[in-house]
């Protein structure tokens, strides 16, 4: 299954933990939202109806996450049933795509099974998200998304974050030489996004552009710790982080 690259003008991507977050990153002026939950988990799959709601209210791409839980990204056969429920019901409610991975024991891509993940979304796209940056060899995992199919990977090269990981992205990109796109991610702010496209050439970007907003309950019981503030998107940030981007 080949993907069809374009040549288009810069992009970015928000991660959105919630639908008011994914709300902001639309009006605020980007191209795609990758909707996830649990920003303490790194993101998990949104429920069902997240993912109804929030597909009805964007106009612009929607990924969602497709990760059954939090850890590793070895899943069992009943995690495997989750995820393609979760896949078919992103199908068949309009989604341009997924974001997902998995990996064998030994941390490689599971190429078998992203070739069915691939199958099983399409003719949605699929980006391979951070389980890339988990494998022990960046250029042979490139090359195997690209033989499973996928249209995008997710990565910081290697490192915590993405502009700490610039010179192996650069190579990626380079490597990849337009047959799949390179999306640098982790860590990408306002403030170091016009040097991390210099650096690296990429043309497509990812961030949370989050931020900590205090509860509007005036009640917190200090031994309860599962309550509390909330992460939400910061619609200055994405708008200064896309005015950075364009003036690259």
């Amino acid at each position: 299954m080949e993907v069809e690259q374009t040549i288009t003008s810069s992009v970015l991507e928000i991660c959105a933990y919630n639908i008011q977050s994914a709300i902001i990153a639309q009006e605020a002026g980007a191209a795609r939202v990758e909707l996830c939950a649990s920003a303490p988990e790194g993101g998990i799959t949104p429920s069902a109806g997240a993912l109804k709601l929030t597909r009805e209210k964007l106009s612009i791409e929607l990924y969602p996450i497709i990760r059954p839980r939090g850890g590793d990204f070895l899943y069992d056969d009943n995690e495997w049933r989750i995820m393609r429920h979760d896949i078919l019901l992103c199908k068949s409610i309009g989604c341009e795509g997924i974001s997902t991975g998995v990996q064998l024991a030994d941390g490689r891509i599971d190429t078998d099974g992203m070739k069915r993940i691939v199958e099983w979304a399409w003719p949605m796209q699929v980006t391979c998200h951070r389980v890339f940056d988990s494998t022990p060899d960046a250029f042979q995992s490139l090359e195997e998304l690209i033989g499973c199919g996928c249209e995008r990977i997710l990565t910081s090269g290697h490192q915590p974050t993405a502009p700490q990981g610039a010179a192996l992205l650069k190579q990626l990109i380079e490597q990849a030489d337009g047959r799949i796109i390179i999306m640098p991610g982790a860590g990408v702010r306002a403030s170091n996004i016009r040097a991390l496209k210099q650096a690296t050439g990429a043309n497509e970007f990812h961030t949370s552009a989050k931020k900590l907003i205090q509860s509007a309950v005036t009640y917190q019981n200090p031994e309860i710790r599962d309550t509390g503030d909330v992460f939400m998107a910061d619609a200055e940030e994405i708008k200064r982080t896309l005015e950075e981007l364009r003036a690259v």
